[in-house]
């Protein structure tokens, strides 16, 4: 049962009873006083207990942000950008939902905490007040009264009268001052019902408005979370595929060290130990050096260093070898010893010691010294398979592709399902006998993974790769920079640069993988996964080493854009001009900064939580990407617009030391120069229809000698009043004088504006401001 209500009467009786409801009414006022007193202290700890999460959130996303990958090679995946681009994404994500948080806390103390201060110190507090002067009113009266009562009766009329007017006139202000505060009682009890609650209500608005914007937050990043998995599937994918022939070169190696060493531009290199000789009676020192020798110019490098230091390095020096003997231990106290002299160094004799004898021998032999009888002579034999493109190869090929079209086309993991080993030796041996007539469509001896693992080592015996080795390099190239279009006309032009033979195998194979890709709904082999497994099969370096399997996702990219654009690069001629000059140009993802803007472009959620897709390579997928299986979706690779670029010269790794001789600049700058002119001189022009950034590039990329980027300060060759242009990327407007747009939409009479880096256009009948980089003029 509630609270009695103190009538108004009950005042003029001051009953017990009537006490007693007055008490029960104070002590409700007084705990609900030490109530919101409690929750006002709560309160504040919740506010900074909000900010302490606030301020350790967004510590853990400026770590994030401040994190950087390291990759090995000289570029990355689009897959890969994408994931390291992540942790911008996620920082910037807590950053947005930190703010709001922010928010939050100001709107408790607002909204909750302030209010609530208010009515306590307003409200409650003048109820105490207020008690305290009835408290003393109540005493006041009932003590005159005792007074009076104990007057005697035998005092003067007029003296009685005028204390029964004293007391007639104290109790009246005692009853108006007891219905006041039994008025003010009931007014509080019932006041403090929406004076409380709606404090707390703004405060779970609060929370609210706080976990609706986080769910919007959400909502927005859900799109870039969906594709980021894909990169990180695609990239795992790679990953696996790599690692194996890693494994599987480090097993070569490790059994024949010497038919494996890598190509290098000196005829020997390694660490010897170099007799240093000190005055009498210290005797001599022998210090570690890393050596190198070029015979073609007798030059003799050698770099001090010791692994024990921390790996510190010396200073270097060089001389011209003049002559190299071998010392016997009877004259010197060591083995494995030999002297050298230097032509430009008379006198001079140098004493090294190698690491081995047969580390000797190979010194002796390079060194064309005296006594040297070892053949250095390591050129790495080939096993030449039976594998032929010629018109057994392509029967063969096309039994198989046939086969497996007709009976397994939807089963799951088709090419990834590996067969017995000793099965698909005897297929391959039945298929290369003119003698057998193998039916492979109407068998069911040879099961489909037997006859998709005899196709792919078919492919992998032959003497060359179908992408040819000579081409190998150029392949990649592409892959590695570059928007999706000139990705796709680099690859379509250099598959006609491709041998007859190749060229018609190649496109063969490629429109079964398209056919393959079509049923990934069933066989969950979309372009991605065919990328992993046939990028290695289809492309090989001529040298096995670490680098150039570092280079299998690329080649496995490469396969993803002919599986995705098969009709046009083999059923059609590539562009004439592409001879001449076709670009790779490189749309930056930020809109250029406007003068009259505060902000920057790249704080808006849309640039943040949106890929930026192709238009025209969405509308050729043969399924949607939301009905695709996670983990096997079709590769982002060919989506992304992040440049790439290189920090060091291509062909030139850390282990490779510049000396004062000049020779390693020079050998590096001219390989470079000769594997990848072809390839850059093209792709280093900008195309007349596609304009580049207007950015400089900083002066720590125009040092060293980087590939694809695109000239700087060049304009379309055209104007660009009058014309028309597409969206290449989305873009939300931030300004009224601003155009918000989505991939592919199409802008009428599109000129130049007098800010820098954008343009004047009409979309939808509306005209405003649109980054030059963001659209194509077509």
């Amino acid at each position: 049962m509630g609270l009695q209500p103190l009538e108004f009467s009950d005042c003029y009786l001051d009953s017990p009873w009537f006490r007693d409801r007055i008490r029960a009414h104070e002590l409700e006022l007084e705990k609900t006083n030490k109530y919101i007193k409690d929750l006002l202290k709560d309160g504040k700890n919740l506010i900074s207990a909000a900010r302490n999460l606030s301020a350790a959130q967004r510590k853990f996303a400026h770590s994030l942000r401040d994190f950087k990958f390291e990759f090995i090679g000289d570029a990355e995946t689009d897959d890969e950008r994408c994931i390291d681009a992540s942790l911008q994404e996620f920082s910037m994500f807590l950053k947005n939902l930190e703010e709001q948080r922010e928010i939050m806390a100001l709107n408790v103390n607002e909204t909750l905490i302030k209010p609530l201060e208010r009515f306590r110190k307003e409200q409650l507090g003048a109820m105490k007040e207020e008690k305290k002067k009835f408290d003393k009113e109540t005493e006041k009266n009932y003590s005159l009264l005792d007074k009076h009562l104990s007057l005697s009766a035998k005092k003067k009329e007029p003296h009685l009268h005028e204390a029964d007017s004293q007391v007639d006139q104290t109790r009246q202000h005692f009853y108006e001052l007891s219905l006041e505060y039994v008025c003010r009682l009931q007014e509080i009890q019932e006041r403090k019902k929406f004076e409380f609650v709606e404090p707390m209500l703004a405060f779970f608005q609060g929370i609210f408005t706080f976990y609706h914007q986080g769910y919007e937050l959400a909502k927005d990043f859900s799109h870039y979370k969906m594709e980021l998995q894909v990169n990180i599937q695609n990239t795992r994918n790679r990953f696996e595929g790599t690692r194996s022939e890693v494994e599987e070169l480090m097993n070569k190696i490790r059994l024949a060290p010497q038919q494996h060493k890598r190509a290098s531009l000196f005829t020997m290199e390694g660490y010897l130990f170099i007799q240093e000789k000190r005055p009498a009676p210290f005797g001599s020192s022998w210090v570690k050096h890393y050596c190198m020798y070029r015979k073609e110019t007798k030059k003799f490098t050698m770099v001090p260093f010791e692994h024990r230091s921390g790996g510190k390095l010396g200073d270097g020096e060089y001389f011209t070898l003049k002559n190299c003997i071998k010392r016997s231990t009877d004259t010197i106290d060591r083995r494995f010893c030999f002297d050298l002299e230097a032509s430009d160094r008379p006198g001079i004799v140098f004493t090294m010691q190698a690491l081995s004898e047969e580390d000797q021998k190979l010194w002796l032999q390079a060194l064309d010294g005296i006594d040297a009888f070892f053949n250095l002579n390591r050129s790495i034999i080939r096993r030449e398979g039976g594998a032929q493109l010629d018109d057994m190869g392509f029967t063969i090929v096309r039994k198989c592709i046939c086969a497996v079209e007709a009976r397994g086309i939807n089963d799951q993991g088709l090419y990834r399902v590996v067969g017995v080993s000793s099965k698909v030796q005897r297929l391959l041996s039945l298929l290369m006998d003119k003698t057998e007539d193998t039916d492979l469509e109407g068998s069911v001896e040879w099961e489909v993974k037997t006859i998709t693992s005899a196709l792919k080592q078919y492919l992998r015996s032959l003497p060359e790769p179908l992408m040819t080795y000579e081409l190998h390099g150029e392949f990649i190239v592409p892959a590695k920079c570059g928007s999706p279009e000139s990705r796709v006309n680099a690859i379509h032009y250099l598959v006609h640069k491709l041998p007859e033979k190749n060229r018609d195998m190649l496109g063969m194979l490629v429109q079964h993988l398209s056919n393959v890709s079509d049923h990934a709904k069933r066989n969950l082999m979309t372009v991605a996964n065919l990328g992993v497994v046939f990028g290695p099969t289809l492309m090989r370096p001529q040298e096995e080493t670490v680098a150039a399997i570092m280079d299998l996702k690329f080649q496995n990219i490469v396969v993803e854009i002919l599986i995705e654009n098969h009709e046009k690069i083999f059923r059609t001629l590539p562009d004439a001009a592409f001879s001449q000059s076709i670009s790779l140009s490189i749309s930056p993802p930020n809109a250029p900064p406007r003068q009259s803007r505060r902000g920057q472009r790249n704080k808006r959620p849309v640039a943040v939580y949106n890929l930026c897709l192709e238009l025209d390579n969405v509308s050729n997928h043969s399924f949607r990407k939301e009905d695709t299986p996670m983990g096997s979706m079709d590769s982002l690779s060919s989506q992304s617009p992040t440049p790439m670029t290189s920090t060091s010269p291509p062909g030139q790794d850390g282990n490779d030391v510049a000396t004062n001789s000049g020779d390693l600049l020079d050998w590096t700058l001219s390989n470079s120069d000769q594997s990848q002119s072809t390839m850059v001189s093209w792709m280093n022009t900008t195309s007349s229809t596609t304009p580049t950034s207007t950015t400089p590039p900083s002066p720590s990329l125009s040092q060293a000698p980087l590939l694809f980027l695109p000239p700087v300060g060049e304009k379309p060759a055209e104007s660009a009043g009058n014309r028309k242009a597409k969206a290449v990327y989305p873009c939300e407007a931030e300004h009224s004088s601003e155009l918000s747009f989505q991939v592919g939409a199409v802008f009428e009479d599109v000129q130049e504006s007098r800010e820098p880096g954008w343009l004047e256009g009409t979309l939808n009948g509306k005209r405003g401001l649109i980054p030059e980089n963001y659209v194509q003029f077509l």
